[in-house]
């Protein structure tokens, strides 16, 4: 036999005796042979059921800081649609993603908390049983000379969604003089006949926002007291005014005669709030009378459980709860029936002015702190739990909350002078308006709840259109419905 032969026929028999780890260890270390590794020299890995688009969007979306997703909730412009519609196309022709309609960013907030907190590889190299045809409902026509696919072709059909637009420019400006800048304090309010009440001083005046006419009400200079409070009923017909010296005139507006007058408190009265034929008043007595103005003036109730003013007074859409808001920093829940607060919040750190109930979601109360606290509050009065904040940066003036959509606007003082809209419940800010030089102290909602007015210690009243009517309505498509059936 060969020496050479023999010698390699030893040296293949002592390394295949050779123990597991050793072998393993001088592959890695040297270059194995062919026929000591049954394999390639090179590895490709199939690829055909890895979604790499839909895997890199999810990393994108991991790596997004917090400023950059704060911006993409913000994007509601022209140039934002179109580079989203831009991708999905992209997507469509390049990766086969099937997308069908422009995503909204708005609505898809849930959908991207969820994804973000995915934490699935970039790559994956694993092999689906049975792939998934590129474009398996293809049906454009043979003779059609687009290159795009059928998936495409339904989005860019799809309808698009007109970009909502606020504008930072009042519509309309009016000179409001001796309109005074307290914060405890409240002067205007618009009626449900689209009666617009001001106090001015001692004189409350009226302006029609069909006709522009201007009327004055009423002038308490004669008795040597001055409006600390308005605000119009549910029908708007009668104006209740708070005076300082601590009385409550009831008006008829139409007849502009003043039909009674309600004695009780000490001090003035500067939040008002109607209940059907039920009239609640806050003074700076510290006390909530609530009357009945059908009965004589001595049947009252004595709601007593602030420590200092009252400033805010709403009553919720059922007409069970009151809110009262005071100095005291304190925002109580009463029923219609005890004399007791029903719920006590105390997280606010300065006096509680602003106060809204959410016409959408029941029992949903939000409430804005003034100048040492800036949050706006929102709590479940259900179940007595606070349910998130946000802090404005500055003092919180007044609240209000949309008729048709969940959004609310805030008008605020020191130190910003201005005028948010809200989104609820993300809290992301829809528009920022500015115009007022001093703190925007009062605000009221148009009847049709589109615009809003606000007034401001410069002796202005600015009109704003904030809020759209036209409610976001998707095609139903459920058999049950009688109406897609019709042709």
């Amino acid at each position: 036999m060969d020496q050479d032969y023999e010698r390699r026929l030893l040296r293949q028999i002592n390394h295949q005796n050779l123990p597991a780890e050793p072998r393993q260890a001088k592959c890695v270390s040297a270059a194995c042979s062919p026929v000591s590794v049954k394999s390639g020299d090179r590895f490709i890995p199939t690829r055909a059921g890895s979604n790499w688009s839909i895997n890199f969007h999810y990393a994108n979306e991991n790596c997004r800081s917090p400023d950059q997703s704060h911006k993409a909730k913000d994007a509601s412009s022209d140039s934002s649609k179109d580079a989203v519609a831009y991708a999905a196309l992209l997507r469509n022709e390049l990766l086969g993603a099937g997308i069908e309609s422009v995503p909204d960013p708005h609505t898809d907030e849930r959908r991207h908390a969820v994804l973000s907190q995915d934490s699935r590889s970039l790559f994956r190299y694993t092999v689906h049983a049975k792939g998934v045809p590129f474009d398996s409902d293809r049906d454009v026509s043979p003779y059609s000379l687009s290159p795009l696919s059928n998936k495409s072709h339904k989005l860019l059909r799809s309808p698009r969604k007109p970009a909502r637009k606020i504008s930072k420019i009042p519509f309309k400006v009016l000179d409001a003089p001796e309109l005074q800048d307290d914060f405890y304090l409240n002067l205007v309010d618009w009626s449900a006949g689209n009666l617009l009440s001001v106090g001015l001083g001692a004189c409350v005046y009226l302006w029609s926002a069909c006709t522009s006419q201007v009327t004055r009400l009423c002038d308490l200079s004669v008795d040597g007291d001055s409006v600390t409070s308005v605000c119009w009923n549910e029908r708007g017909g009668l104006v209740a005014v708070g005076t300082h010296k601590g009385y409550v005139q009831i008006w008829d507006a139409a007849g502009g005669r003043k039909l009674t007058t309600l004695e009780g408190h000490s001090a003035r009265v500067g939040a008002l709030a109607w209940n059907g034929e039920q009239l609640s008043s806050g003074s700076r007595d510290r006390v909530i009378l609530q009357r009945d103005i059908r009965t004589p003036p001595t049947a009252e109730r004595r709601l007593q459980g602030h420590r200092q003013e009252v400033c805010g007074l709403k009553w919720s859409p059922d007409h069970q709860h009151l809110a009262s808001g005071g100095n005291d920093n304190k925002l109580l829940v009463w029923n219609s029936s005890s004399l007791l607060p029903v719920q006590q919040y105390s997280d606010h750190l300065a006096a509680v002015k602003a106060i809204a109930w959410s016409p959408h979601q029941h029992g949903l109360l939000a409430s804005g702190g003034g100048t040492a606290d800036r949050c706006l509050r929102f709590w479940n009065t259900l179940t007595g739990q606070a349910l998130q904040s946000t802090d404005t940066g500055s003092q919180v003036c007044n609240l209000a909350w949309s008729k048709h959509a969940n959004e609310l606007v805030s008008t605020h003082g020191y130190s910003q002078n201005q005028i948010l809209v809200w989104k609820y419940p993300s809290l992301t800010q829809v528009a920022k308006l500015t115009g007022h030089s001093y703190r925007v102290l009062y605000l009221a909602v148009s009847p049709d709840g589109e615009a809003i007015v606000t007034g401001a210690g410069d002796e202005t009243l600015r009109f704003w259109n904030v809020f759209s009517k036209t409610r976001c309505t998707k095609e139903s498509k459920s058999v049950l419905n009688l109406f897609t059936r019709i042709r």
